[in-house]
């Protein structure tokens, strides 16, 4: 199988997992990690393209599992890390970091906040080295095994 073709299918088994524990994920904990998650992910190479801001926030935008929550507030949240990571990416992240990190009381939120960085990362068919760098980077700060999401 083609490595485009296994990225598609692992963020399509991801979000089928996501949609099926929807009901789960109604925290705030877990809004707050989810977008600090997006932003990671669309910044990951320290550089945040419009195109890939609004690419980002059309998914966020029409996620059936981010629905539990008013689409102008996540869309706030996401820009507000966003804006952390491009004024000092270095700096920004460990603050991000601490918002993935609120998820990490309940394992399956934790779990449902790293879901959500591999659909987002794959969702152009090219999860790249450094978008699975942050997300891996953010199992551990939400105690997760990488290994458990292939990462």
């Amino acid at each position: 199988m083609a490595l485009w073709d296994r990225i598609r299918e692992s963020a399509s088994t991801m979000q089928t997992q996501l949609v099926a524990k929807k009901n789960d994920l109604k925290s705030g904990a877990f809004r707050d990690a989810s977008m600090a998650m997006c932003a990671l992910v669309a910044a990951a190479d320290g550089v945040v393209a419009p195109s890939e801001r609004r690419r980002v926030a059309q998914l966020i935008a029409t996620n059936e599992v981010l629905q539990n929550f008013p689409a102008e507030d996540l869309q706030r949240r996401f820009d507000a890390n966003l804006d952390k990571l491009a004024a000092d990416f270095d700096f920004g992240k460990v603050s991000v970091m601490q918002e993935v990190a609120k998820a990490k009381k309940k394992p399956a939120e934790a779990r449902a906040v790293i879901q959500i960085g591999i659909v987002i990362g794959g969702a152009d068919g090219d999860f790249d080295k450094t978008e699975q760098g942050v997300v891996r980077e953010a199992c551990y700060a939400l105690d997760l095994p990488p290994h458990e999401f292939d990462l």
